[in-house]
């Protein structure tokens, strides 16, 4: 077999292995420079600096994609999302809500708000261990 083939199917395989074992684009960029190095290895015959030029080509790719991805998605709950203040949440403060029957540190996102205890709230995101809430009325 010759290596540009060989860096064909290396290539290939990665990048298949990337559509059924995602792995935030990794498997991508590696299966990406290896097929850069089979381009280039129509030119330079010795593996091992193939081999040299497929690991820089991903360590460039991999630290060129993490540029593009955020650093901290927020997370969003889809399911449930009403919950109950147990203890009232003063503008800019924290305060603990009841949620899916535990109690849950909470922080309005409404900086203006002034929530009372025992009202009704809607979660719309978390952050760390903090659900980000929004009074019921002023969302319906």
């Amino acid at each position: 077999m010759s290596l540009p083939l060989f860096w064909l199917i290396v290539g290939a395989v990665l990048c298949l292995m990337e559509l059924f074992l995602p792995t935030a684009f990794v498997e991508a960029t590696l299966g990406v420079s290896a097929l850069a190095v089979a381009v280039v290895a129509l030119i330079v015959p010795q593996f091992s600096i193939q081999v040299g030029v497929w690991m820089v080509l991903s360590v460039l790719a991999t630290w060129a994609l993490k540029r593009f991805v955020p650093k901290q998605t927020p997370y969003i709950l889809a399911d449930s999302t009403e919950a109950r203040t147990l203890t009232a949440i003063a503008p800019g403060q924290a305060g603990r809500v009841l949620y899916e029957g535990n109690s849950w540190q909470a922080r309005c996102e409404d900086s203006e708000a002034i929530i009372g205890a025992d009202e009704p709230v809607i979660v719309i995101g978390r952050r760390g261990t903090t659900l980000l809430i929004m009074p019921e009325h002023s969302i319906r």
